[in-house]
């Protein structure tokens, strides 16, 4: 059975999506079979993937308000290595929608339970806010891994979030936990970076990854050629820690396997 992964930051501009995007093709580069799920109405890590979120004739809100199965919607990215549940602005009305639907909490969850099986991994893009699509994301998920900068306010941001985790498995997914903590865009010439990389150390041990993700332009420029850093300069900083997370991921899970 996969293991699924919400990909989540209440806080904005942290690399969620390029996280999600990456991390799916660097397993999928290891040969491990990998959906991503795209529950942000930006659209934009299915763009990322080379999937034209303004072409779809249907996406994750139709599996989400019961329209269709999973399997109908998914697609391949457009290197063809792993699947991908499109998403775009339609999913701004699923809100609304959910609203009159019994279990709304638990609708993505139900839908992915039936292709679990045909994947190692699944990967869920949430958008950068706590509403009815991240609940649905933390809902369905085994892990969370949370992308962020090693930056003052992003240290309060976090404590909120794990606050929201907690609420989520007294209420809704007992068997949710924080996997990792991801420092991204980062800078270990800054003082700060290194101060906040730190207190996270100490504060979440082995939780915190050991890979970091350093700002690097390759990073920011894949996604408007609609691929993951590791098609558009495999030879990158980015690729290449996207490569090493993605090692520290599979190794994680097979550890928990092994003690399961």
């Amino acid at each position: 059975m996969a293991r699924l992964f919400a990909i989540t930051n209440q806080k904005g501009g942290v690399g969620k999506t390029t996280t999600s995007i990456n991390l799916a093709a660097s397993l999928a580069a290891t040969k491990k079979r990998v959906l991503l799920v795209d529950m942000d109405p930006q659209g934009n890590a299915t763009m990322g993937v080379g999937v034209d979120k303004y072409d779809l004739f249907l996406s994750v809100l139709d599996v989400l308000v019961g329209e269709c199965d999973a399997k109908e919607a998914i697609q391949r990215d457009g290197s063809k290595q792993f699947d991908v549940l499109p998403a775009n602005a339609d999913l701004t009305a699923a809100e609304v929608e959910l609203l009159d639907i019994d279990h709304k909490e638990t609708r993505l969850a139900r839908a992915l339970t039936g292709i679990q099986a045909d994947y190692d991994f699944i990967i869920i893009d949430c958008p950068p806010s706590l509403n009815m699509l991240t609940v649905n994301a933390l809902a369905a998920a085994d892990s969370i891994l949370v992308p962020m900068q090693c930056e003052y306010y992003a240290l309060e941001g976090l404590s909120s979030l794990v606050d929201t985790i907690n609420k989520i498995q007294r209420v809704i997914n007992p068997n949710l936990h924080l996997e990792g903590i991801l420092r991204t865009m980062y800078d270990p010439r800054n003082s700060l970076t290194n101060e906040v990389s730190q207190q996270l150390k100490d504060y979440f041990g082995d939780r915190l990854y050991r890979t970091v993700i350093p700002r690097n332009v390759r990073l920011a420029e894949a996604p408007s050629y609609g691929l993951p850093v590791l098609n558009y300069d495999r030879q990158s900083k980015g690729a290449i820690a996207y490569l090493a997370l993605a090692g520290e991921v599979i190794r994680r899970a097979e550890q928990i396997a092994m003690s399961a």
